[in-house]
């Protein structure tokens, strides 16, 4: 048997030694060290000899093996330079060509701005907190002064998850905004408290040119002695004028949160038309960013915040909303429907 391999190596050098093509390099290794070799075979009837010769074979055998794989890719190296040196040769391979530059993959338009709002409001003072896209109904609804009959429950009372209580309630749901960070937030600390929680959201509605089933918010609080609705509006001023250019003007209505009291809206001037009314701004003059408002003092009982002592403010913005009117984008969808041909724009 080890005469049967002697002569399996010499024949398998002599073969590969000649070889000078790619292709007859891997019909060589399939004839030497496929499964259906010689060599392969005889390392299968290993257990039908003695011990000795077991012992001595299948030594000898493996042996054969590695030798003839690190032939085999040396003789690869030596073919793939021969192949090369005849491509320039003969002019087929220009080598002062420069090289082609891999892909580079780039940040989600959303990504980006998410990073570049937190920026603005960590260089303001706010912390970066996270929450559960999966949330208790009680964090969600309950404790931002919004129970079970509230009217605002209409558009948000939606995904709810596959699990009931004894007494029939589901209390878990997809959130259908990042606020209830705001009570997770406040039940475990004490003021002063200024936090910024992105994340994605989730409602059930129509998906059109502006509505979509699933994108990101950013919710944002501060909590503390003396404050004031000034301060709200200060910070947000400062917000609009590094995110959208110092010139922007801002300005504020009445509107209407549950968590909120007083609650407010906050626009910008158009900065298509500058203020002059166009079909961006429908005319106006003036685009709507965000929702804010005075945090409610029932929502600071319940998490153990003396009204009496402590307020704060409290505002929210969709991410792709800033994205939409930064870059006059007119379709929400297209931010996940994975078009390159959109997605390279960023």
């Amino acid at each position: 048997m080890i005469a049967k391999l002697d002569e399996l190596r010499a024949k398998a050098i002599t073969e590969l030694d000649g070889i000078d093509k790619p292709s007859d390099l891997e019909a060589w290794r399939i004839r030497y060290l496929g499964r259906k070799s010689a060599l392969t075979q005889i390392l299968r009837g290993l257990a039908a000899l003695s011990l000795e010769e077991k012992r001595a074979t299948g030594a000898a055998a493996n042996e054969l093996r590695a030798f003839l794989e690190k032939s085999l890719a040396l003789r690869e190296e030596a073919v793939r330079d021969s192949v090369i040196a005849r491509a320039i040769e003969g002019g087929r391979l220009d080598i002062t060509l420069p090289g082609r530059s891999p892909a580079l993959g780039r940040l989600h338009p959303t990504t980006q701005m998410l990073r570049q709002v937190c920026n603005i409001f960590m260089t303001m003072g706010f912390e970066v907190v996270e929450g559960p896209d999966v949330e208790w109904e009680y964090y969600n609804f309950d404790a931002l002064n919004i129970p079970q009959d509230h009217p605002a429950r209409d558009m948000w009372d939606t995904l709810w998850m596959d699990f009931t209580t004894e007494d029939g309630r589901r209390p878990m749901l997809l959130r259908t905004h990042t606020s209830p960070m705001q009570i997770r937030v406040m039940e475990s600390r004490r003021p002063p408290v200024r936090v910024i929680v992105p994340g994605k959201v989730y409602r059930y509605e129509a998906t059109d040119a502006t509505h979509e089933a699933m994108f990101y918010q950013i919710e944002g609080f501060a909590v503390d002695r003396n404050i004031t609705l000034a301060d709200l509006k200060g910070t947000l001023f400062e917000f609009a004028k590094r995110l959208f250019g110092e010139e922007r003007r801002v300005r504020f209505r009445c509107d209407y949160f549950p968590f909120v009291e007083p609650g407010v809206e906050m626009a910008i001037d158009c900065f298509l038309c500058d203020g002059a009314g166009c079909q961006l701004c429908s005319g106006s003059g003036w685009i709507e960013i965000l929702g804010a408002g005075m945090v409610h003092p029932e929502v600071l009982r319940r998490v153990n915040y003396d009204p009496e002592i402590y307020t704060g403010f409290a505002f929210g913005l969709g991410l792709e909303r800033m994205l939409m009117l930064k870059h006059g984008i007119e379709d929400i969808r297209l931010f996940y429907s994975n078009d390159l041909r959109f997605l390279r724009q960023f």
